[in-house]
């Protein structure tokens, strides 16, 4: 006790203004630590975790073997024909089809539904012995404009930055906003800069063929989600906002996304936040809207909206219950 009591007396003698100084020191250490982390363990070691592959006919037992490098790597599921297991692809309910019917055996992958899974498949095929080794067909290949498939990643990030960093920027910069004119700047950022991002990534650079509405509708709903947890944040945690904001968009956001490494392929927790978290939802639903039109899902449309609802439940009632808007100190 006495020990502790010293060391705390010690603090005390500390001026004030570099004990603060220590504090923000410490928090940005230990978040651009976890964020390399987080990147390193989601993003740099990526292998198939019940990666679902269509398989048509009987593959020998050899090459499956040779194939699945770790235990439960793959979800084999079997299809009567070639043309069902394709249309299992086109819905997006496998990810890759092994034909042992063909002639000679190949494998069916689909890069613009999963490019990260598809090349770790390729890249396991190449591995094989060579009398093993699987022909690759690619049913639905990249498009010029996009050859990594990393458009979709890289205008969320620039959806989520956008709404989070403005709110930043309005509260030190516009202090006098009450809550009703907040929430009317964030509307006009919403409209206006999911507007801006669709027409940069859509008709200016085409790195992205979706219907140029539903572009727009995605991308102005993620900014709204990260301003509106933003905006939450800085009523409830003032300051000290950008440390839940962090978390929740960038460092496990952006990992969990789906954009840079499908969520097949990324480790626990990370595969789980792709369906929960507002950046993998967005990730998910621009790249059906983009290549599987005609298969797009609900459930990302769901997790867009509840987080949109919710937030902007929450922000309304604390604020009016502190009586302060987010611009307010």
């Amino acid at each position: 006790m006495a020990t502790s009591g010293s060391v705390l007396s010690r603090l005390r003698a500390v001026p004030l203004e570099w004990r603060k100084v220590a504090t923000v020191l410490t928090i940005a250490i230990l978040m651009t630590s976890a964020f390399a982390a987080a990147y390193t363990i989601a993003l740099g070691r990526p292998f198939p975790h019940h990666l679902p592959v269509g398989v048509v006919g009987q593959p020998s037992a050899e090459l499956l073997a040779e194939l699945e490098v770790r235990e439960h790597e793959f979800d084999m599921r079997t299809y009567p024909s070639r043309a069902d297991a394709i249309e299992a692809i086109d819905s997006q309910r496998v990810t890759a089809i092994i034909d042992a019917d063909a002639s000679p055996p190949q494998l069916l992958v689909s890069s613009a539904s999963d490019p990260s899974a598809s090349r770790a498949l390729t890249q396991l095929d190449q591995k094989v012995p060579q009398s093993y080794r699987l022909q690759v067909v690619d049913l639905h290949p990249l498009p010029p404009e996009d050859p990594a498939g990393l458009a979709t990643f890289y205008v969320v990030i620039a959806a989520t930055i956008l709404g989070f960093v403005t709110m930043f920027q309005l509260r030190a910069n516009v202090k006098t906003l009450t809550l009703g004119k907040w929430l009317v700047c964030v509307g006009v950022l919403t409209v206006l800069g999911g507007l801006a991002l669709a027409l940069i990534a859509g008709s200016v650079l085409h790195s992205l063929q979706t219907p140029f509405v539903q572009l727009w509708a995605l991308l102005s709903l993620q900014v709204a989600v990260a301003a509106m947890f933003n905006s939450t944040m800085l009523v409830l945690m003032h300051r000290w906002a950008i440390i839940p904001t962090w978390l929740t968009f960038i460092l496990l956001g952006n990992t969990s996304s789906g954009g840079a490494v499908s969520a097949s392929l990324l480790p626990q927790p990370f595969a789980f936040l792709n369906h929960a978290l507002p950046s993998g939802a967005t990730v998910s639903a621009l790249h059906s809207a983009t290549y599987f039109p005609d298969h797009q899902r609900l459930l990302p449309y769901l997790v867009l909206s509840g987080w949109l609802i919710v937030t902007t439940t929450v922000l309304v009632v604390v604020s009016r219950r502190l009586g302060k808007s987010p611009a307010e100190r």
